[in-house]
């Protein structure tokens, strides 16, 4: 028998050597599974699972076997679900902060327009009234100046005239709802009189003198008469 160089042959080498190559499959070399897309390119079919697989690991990896996350205790896990909580309910009150400031400026732009309104409806109620009052005092105005002409040429009926003004003046007090109070021979009241002066007489609280008439409006006092007043004894 003849030896390798360098190394004893054995009966084991010399078994190998003996033994024939094996036959070569008729149909060739083994090739690799591929699939054909649209295009026509061959695409090993072991790519797209490799990757899905691949995901799916490292999702896997990601979470322990209770669905948490490695590492977090339940503490931490508390604290983080706390915070995630606290961040929602910070979103949701800021919409609602943001749907109450745009109530807000729609019940301000509203409240603006209804005090412009009103404001000018109690512009237009004053001036009707100071209308009102000066067309009832020119009557007075009238009698005024006529008493006036007539006392320039004969002073002696200045103070009929005079007269005539005013009683003018009183009937356009009473259209405007004026009472006249603190009349002579009235008894003293003090919630419409203001007493001036008290002299002897032959009654108490009767009103003996005016010194200047008073006026109401109803319940409401607009002017107090001032008077003097009696006292008997």
């Amino acid at each position: 028998m003849f030896r390798r160089r360098g190394k004893p042959m054995t009966q084991n080498d010399d078994t190998r050597d003996n033994q024939q190559p094996e036959t070569v499959k008729k149909d060739g070399p083994a090739r690799e599974n591929k699939t054909i897309d649209m295009d026509g390119l061959d695409i090993p079919e072991t790519d797209t699972d490799n990757m899905e697989e691949d995901a799916e690991l490292m999702d896997a990896e990601l979470l322990d076997e209770d669905g948490g996350f490695p590492g977090m205790d339940d503490n931490m896990f508390g604290q983080v679900q706390e915070m995630m909580a606290k961040l929602q309910q910070a979103d949701e009150l800021e919409k609602e902060n943001a749907d109450l400031k745009g109530r807000l400026a729609r019940l301000a732009a509203d409240f603006e327009s209804q005090r412009r309104r009103l404001q000018g409806e109690v512009d237009a109620a004053q001036g009707q009234g100071i209308a009102k009052a000066a067309e009832s005092l020119m009557p007075v105005y009238d009698d005024l100046d006529r008493a006036v002409s007539m006392g320039v040429g004969d002073p002696a009926k200045l103070i009929p005239g005079m007269q005539a003004v005013q009683a003018t003046m009183l009937r356009v007090f009473g259209g405007l709802g004026l009472e006249v109070t603190g009349r002579e021979g009235e008894t003293f009241d003090p919630q419409w009189h203001e007493a001036l002066q008290v002299v002897p007489g032959d009654a108490d609280d009767v009103i003996v003198q005016v010194y200047q008439l008073g006026f109401r409006m109803g319940d409401r006092l607009v002017r107090p008469a001032r008077v003097v007043v009696s006292k008997k004894g």
